[in-house]
Formats: C-alpha cells, structure tokens, sequence
C-alpha cells in the first residue's frame, strides 16, 4: 500500500490514503509505507523544512534531533537542495544529535560528528555554536557531567520538536540496547553485538567497531513533540513489525515509542512486509483475492498446518481466516490442484527455454531457441554465489551467455591477500616498483585495513583473475565477460558515490550492443554495504531509458538473490533445479574467490562461508518446495521476473 498523492508534510497523509485505513487492527504505532524510500524522504524532508519555515515566521529557535546511520542520509540530501534551491534557512536551528560512539575523534571518518558534516552541516547556513552532537573523545571522568550538562541544555530550549529517528535490529533507537530503561537518560552505553556487526563493514572490521557509545536516552526521546522513524529494507522487517505490533518490552527498545501520541513510522515495502496486513492481510479483514495472494496464503497455510497443499482440507482454510477465499474457489479440493500447478510449473531445468516445447506452462519461451543472455554480477562473486547453477546449465544449453561485473570489488580484499600477490609479482620481476610500494605500505603496518592507490589497484586485478578463473570453469569464453568498473563504487572506501549518469550509460551501452533475450540481475536488497541496491538501480534506469528500442520487447528480467534472503516460495516465477554434481560444480566454481575465503572482510552477521551459506540456501529452497508435495530436489535456485 503506498501513497498516491502529493503532501506538504507528513500530517496530511491520512490513514486512508496512505493505504492503512481499515487493516492495522494489530498495529500500535501510525505508520506509512511507500514503494521506495526516496519519495519517503523527501516528504520527511519537508515536513521539517515545514517546522523550520513556521518557527522562522514565529521568530522563534527549531530545535531538532537528528539521527545518523544510513536510513537518514536521503532526507538530509533533500533539506541540502531545500535550502540551495528554495532558500531554507537554518540559522534558527538547533540539532542535538542522538548518539557517538565511544572513544571516538571527531575527525574520524567512522564519527557521527563528521558524518553529520558531510552530509548536512557543511552544505547549509546553520550556526555552528547550535549544533550539538555527544562527544567521543571525553575522557572517563568526564562523561557523567557532559551527559548531565546535554540534557540541560536540550531541556534550556524547551526539548525537542521533532526527533528523527532509525531503528537497528537489536530494535534499538539511538543507541538505546535492549535492556534500556523508558525513563532512560544520555548515557554512555555498550553495544550489543549485533549492532557492532552491522557496523563492521563500515569499519573494515568487527573488531575496530568500538564497544560502546553515548546515547540520548529513551526518556529524552520520548519528549520530543514530534518523532518520526525511518526503517528501509527486508531486513529491518522483523523488527518492525515486533516494534508496531508487539508488547511494550525493554528487550525491543523501540517499542516503548508506542506510548508516545505523536509518532509515525516511515517504511519502504520491504520493511513493512511483515506487518499483518501485508504479510497475511486475510487476518485483518476482507481482501482482494488476486492471484499472488492466493499464491502467498496457500504457501503459508501450508507451513502453518505442516501439510502439503493436497493435503489442505475445508477446515484448514476456514480455521485460519480464509473462508472467503474458499467460497470463491469452490473447495479446497479444486484451489489445491490449482495451486499446486502454479507451483509446479515454476519448476524448469531449462531457465532460457525448452526448444521445441510447448511453453504455455513454462517460464520462459522456448523461442528464440538460442538466447543472448547478460548475467550482471554487483560484486565479481554474485554470479557463481547467486546463479552459479543456473550460469553453468545456460552454458551447458548452448546460449550466448554473458557476465557484467558490475564493480571491482577492490575493498573487500585484505591487505595481507595484496601482500601476498606483490610478493609473488617481486620473484617474478624484482623491479616492479608497484609491487615494492605495496610490500612496503602493509608491511609498514601490519595490522591495519587501508587503501592506497597502487593497494586498490592489485585488489582490483586479483578480484579481475578471480572472476575468470570462475568464468573459465563455467565455460564462458573471456570475450564473453566484461569487467564495468562502474564510477559510483570506485572511491576506494566503504563510503559510495551515489548513482551517476555514467553507471547508467555504461550498463545500458552493455545492453545496446548485446541486445539480450535476458537479463539476469541481483535483487538481494539486505545486502548490507547498499552496493547491490546501486547496481539494481543503474541496470533498471538503463531499462527505463532503453525500453522503447525494438529488441527490448523481446527482453525479459528475472532477479535472483544473493548471499543475504533468498525469495519466499510464494514469489518465485522460476526454480531451477540442481543435480548434486551440479551443487558440487557451483561449489568449485565459488572456490575460485579465493580473496573472499577464509575471513571475508564484509561477513555481515552471519559466520558462515559464502559458499555454504549459498549451498544451504539453495538445499532448503528445495526442501520447501518437496514439504508442499512437489518434486523431490538436491537443491534449486530461485528467480522472480520483473516486468518493465
């Protein structure tokens, strides 16, 4: 459900037309969703650009708590062009900000105080003595009176009239951990592990995220006259929907924000997906039966009832709220059959077409018989971590296959794995001075992540070799792999440019020369360092911009997943099914990263291999797949069609 109209500010979405009106029985908290964040902040942006305007009129000082982080960074983009372009001031501004990390200097590139700078302060007429941000380089004895003397000073201004706010897994808010008081004040804090490590990328480790931080507390949140709360993303969904629907609770911080009268909650559809009235919105009321909702409520049933779907009888579906669906089926006997033909012809091991096949049940067309095909890869390892299966049995079935690597890669390999190259490239040719450079700037420091020029470059190269080492394995000719290097990634540092006019055009150069059948591209959005949202992004603009040329008719997108989600059943239009040589062949094909082995700099929370992950992925994809009664896989990769 998304907002269809143009507001001034956020007080003038109602409930009914945000999409909410009837269905939020179980919710708590008043919350928008929108189809994507950007539209979202923007008219966040506005409503506090609308605060700032009518304290000026007034006369009078806008005091704003400002949040960091990356749900946040759209917004002050937004109030950055408001004042560069339509003349909003902040001169009447005073922000206090929610949290540092501690020990932590303010030059820092991890610090809050400079990711403020760089992304609002130093861009707008604010005056420097109003800003207020926790200091990270106090020394011990002097936190308590600095804690005291923050909420002094919030409160010498009359408190907070508007707080933004994101919220972290741990259902954190600031960094108020689980644990935290509602009556909680500024404080200093230790971090849970799950927020350090959902830092850690950031930090080029897990183990440079400092161990604690000061935070504004609950309490000084809650006395904001208006708190907005930003949440994007799958992965952010679970938590959402515990901190809308669930009890207030100290171990979900966030939810002691239910009590608060003015708060609202801003979510873009992943992250509101778990919400009871998108997740399973028969529970809520009368709805719609479209095919995709049958398709959503019959796999859930059957995981609710561990029955597969011929199993499912009249009771089933009236016992759990779906009696209307019954009623417009017939029976359970005719929607189980139904369903179960949905869901088997899903199933193909033939992902560019069976020729010569009648393909009204496929899910793809058996013509042309032989397909031009781009398999975009964000980083030079989604491919054979993501589709490797697939990649190899279009190989194997005689398409002209192609792989786009859309980024380099270089940041996710270590030092040690550059040294250990340069030092072979020395007993190779003891001149080089790259090499020698390299030898001396790691060994120079040992046990630090950074980036040189010349350290990126052989990065670079390694991750290039990789990739073809993989491709090769596959059976795809070099000619056939192109390495994009697309600008937005090349800064040499966790920290993205944002999407340009160049990435675009160099993708859709890609696609003009190659005139594909299909497209193959990552729609894994947790991914948690943003690099697969960008890449997406540069390949539907592309498609946007292309659509009209004639051999886009013939184009058709299908999306996998990567390392992080994998599509639920009910999403999937295409399973592919892989044979255990073929689960092994994708293995092999993964071992050819080996720069992304063993220590992967960019884990996430999960401490598994990307390989395994992958493997046990694919293995419980088809595991559901046989629970609901169909074919009996080693394991199968799944695809979701977009239609431009």
């Amino acid at each position: 459900m998304v907002a269809k109209v143009h507001f001034k500010n956020l007080e003038d979405i109602s409930y009914r037309e945000a999409g909410i009106f009837e269905n939020t029985r179980y919710e708590k908290i008043h919350n928008i969703v929108f189809d994507e964040s950007n539209r979202a902040s923007e008219i966040v942006a506005r409503e506090i650009a609308g605060f700032m305007r009518d304290k000026q009129a007034r006369n009078e000082k806008c005091i704003l708590g400002l949040a960091t982080g990356s749900s946040p960074i759209r917004v002050y983009e937004e109030l950055v062009r408001l004042h560069k372009n339509e003349r909003l001031s902040f001169k009447n501004v005073v922000t206090f900000n929610l949290d540092e990390y501690y020990p932590m200097e303010k030059e820092n590139e991890q610090s809050y105080h400079y990711f403020m700078h760089d992304h609002l302060f130093n861009h707008v007429d604010i005056l420097p003595e109003n800003i207020h941000i926790p200091r990270g380089d106090l020394k011990p004895d002097e936190i308590l009176d600095f804690c005291i003397d923050y909420e002094k000073k919030i409160k010498a201004y009359g408190g907070l009239d508007f707080q933004l706010l994101g919220i972290g897994r741990t259902g954190h808010i600031g960094f108020n951990e689980p644990g935290s008081h509602n009556s909680s004040r500024t404080r200093l804090i230790t971090l849970d592990y799950l927020t350090r490590t959902d830092a850690a990328p950031s930090f080029l480790g897990l183990e440079k995220v400092p161990k604690r931080a000061i935070t504004m507390g609950i309490g000084t949140v809650k006395e904001a006259k208006r708190i907005v709360l930003l949440a994007w993303g799958e992965n952010k969904a679970s938590v959402v929907k515990e901190t809308i629907e669930g009890t207030i609770s100290s171990q979900v911080p966030a939810t002691y924000l239910q009590g608060h009268k003015n708060t609202t909650f801003i979510l873009d559809q992943g992250a509101a997906s778990m919400l009871t009235q998108y997740h399973t919105p028969w529970k809520v009321g009368p709805c719609e039966w479209t095919e995709d909702l049958i398709r959503r409520a019959t796999v859930w049933l059957c995981d609710l009832t561990s029955k597969s779907i011929l199993k499912l009888t009249d009771k089933d579906y009236n016992d759990n709220g779906m009696e209307s669906l019954l009623a417009q089926e017939g029976s359970a006997y005719d929607l189980n059959i139904k369903m179960f033909n949905v869901l088997q012809h899903t199933i193909t091991g033939w992902p560019a077409g069976k020729p010569n096949a009648d393909d009204s049940n496929r899910p793809e067309r058996a013509t042309p018989e032989k397909k031009r095909i781009i398999i975009f890869s964000p980083h030079p390892d989604d491919d054979v971590i993501s589709m490797g299966g697939t990649f190899d049995r279009l190989v194997d079935q005689g398409h002209d296959v192609h792989v786009a690597f859309q980024t380099s890669g270089n940041i996710a390999v270590s030092n040690h794995d550059a040294l250990k190259f340069a030092e072979v490239g020395l007993e190779l040719n003891p001149d080089n001075a790259v090499f020698k450079k390299i030898v001396e700037q790691v060994k120079a420091k040992p046990e630090e992540e950074f980036n040189t020029p010349e350290l990126l470059k052989v990065k670079g190269f390694i991750r290039q070799k990789e990739s073809l080492g993989a491709t090769r394995y596959v059976g795809i000719n070099d000619t056939n792999v192109h390495f994009l290097n697309l600008p937005f990634y090349e800064t040499g540092t966790v920290k993205k440019n944002a999407l340009g006019v160049a990435d675009v055009n160099i993708v859709k150069s890609l696609i003009t020369s190659i005139k594909p059948h299909q497209i193959y591209a990552a729609g894994d959005l947790a991914d948690p360092h943003g690099t697969h949202k960008v890449a997406l992004d540069s390949i539907l603009q592309a498609i946007e911009d292309i659509k009209s040329e004639p051999f886009m008719n013939d184009c058709w997108v299908w999306l996998y997943r990567g390392a992080w989600h994998e599509w639920g059943i009910h999403e999937i239009d295409m399973a592919v099914p892989m044979s255990p040589d073929q689960v092994l062949r994708k293995r092999k094909a993964i071992f050819f990263h080996q720069s992304q082995k063993d220590g992967v700099m960019f884990q996430g929370d999960d401490s598994r291999e990307f390989w395994v992950r992958a493997e046990e992925r694919n293995k419980d994809t088809a595991l559901k797949y046989r629970r609901l009664g169909l074919a009996d896989y080693e394991a199968m990769e799944a695809f979701k069609r977009y239609h431009f």
